[in-house]
């Protein structure tokens, strides 16, 4: 069944334009000045139940608005959206107890409190029973690894340690659609880690649906299995990671770990040396080339290890963007 579904969603923005200086300030008293900013602008697509997807696109893209549309923080402007059923910005009791929203800046503990605090206030706002909201507590404890942690005053933990903390205070009503916008920004290599793992659990242990939107590729290729690029507000492409690939990615790089010392001329007739540091050598080459490159490289030189891989994903998402501006 369709947990999230979008038609033709659009949100606009009216920003005040004003000049530099005094004679800009009186204009812009006398004659405002506004400009129509199309955050979103007509995107439609539909998530599963229990499908993990990424959302990804470059800063001002319009991500974290859709997010705040679909949960029901913003009106959109015109188009359709469903979210479990409901209308996002009805706020209805029922759609709120189904959903919820992370945002890796934004935190919803208490600073000068325990954790257990919020999440008892937690408890009585969503009207959790006890028995229950002891139960999933102690489950997300579990799978984050934060029960030493229940009893510090925020303000004195890790940026690391409060995320996971976040993470059980939005959790505790189990909702069935998670929308995570940049849940590992500021964390350390572990920390993010951690933070990928639990929500590859979450998803497998209890069939939530989730939407992810990230700056770090790490997170989209470990837990997406699906991705919708969005840029300047428009959908610009929408499928698996391999179909990015597929579809925008012409060339392969080979990776060669060599015994001796390679003829330079002869290695650059193979393909382009992007990268040489004896033993390591780095060639890019045509995708349909590479077998036969591989091939060569085997026959003239003294190979001790040779990989075939794709362009870093980094790399492919950077050319999607460039080429969608065009």
């Amino acid at each position: 069944m369709v947990a999230v579904q979008i038609e033709h969603l659009k949100k606009h923005f009216s920003v005040p334009q004003r000049e530099a200086g005094l004679l800009g300030v009186v204009h812009s008293f006398f004659q405002p000045k506004k400009k129509i900013v199309r955050a979103v602008d007509d995107i439609s697509f539909t998530i599963d139940e229990g499908e993990l997807v990424g959302f990804i696109g470059p800063n001002g893209a319009g991500k974290t608005t859709t997010l705040k549309i679909l949960s029901g923080v913003l009106y959109p402007t015109a188009g359709m959206v469903r979210v479990a059923g409901h209308i996002p910005w009805r706020r209805e009791e029922e759609f709120l107890k189904k959903i919820t929203l992370v945002m890796g800046q934004k935190n919803q503990l208490l600073w000068e409190l325990p954790a257990m605090d919020s999440f008892l206030l937690n408890r009585a706002i969503y009207e959790i029973p006890k028995e229950e909201f002891k139960q999933t507590l102690e489950e997300l404890v579990s799978l984050l690894e934060v029960e030493q942690l229940l009893t510090t005053p925020v303000r004195k933990l890790s940026l690391g340690q409060r995320m996971r903390l976040e993470l059980v205070a939005t959790l505790l009503h189990r909702p069935r659609i998670l929308f995570l916008d940049e849940p590992t920004i500021g964390l350390d290599v572990v920390a993010a880690q951690n933070i990928r793992e639990f929500i590859t659990a979450y998803n497998k242990k209890t069939g939530a649906t989730v939407l992810l939107t990230s700056h770090y590729m790490g997170d989209i290729t470990q837990l997406a299995s699906r991705v919708c690029i969005i840029n300047e507000g428009k959908l610009i492409f929408e499928g698996s990671l391999a179909k990015i690939v597929d579809r925008w990615v012409n060339e392969k790089v080979i990776r060669v770990l060599l015994t001796n010392e390679p003829n330079m001329q002869e290695l650059s007739e193979i393909g382009e040396v992007i990268s040489y540091q004896f033993p390591r050598v780095e060639i890019r080459i045509p995708r349909a080339a590479a077998p036969g490159a591989a091939a060569r490289l085997l026959q003239k030189f003294s190979v001790a290890d040779l990989t075939i891989e794709e362009p870093p994903i980094e790399e492919v998402i950077r050319k999607i963007f460039t080429n969608s501006k065009r």
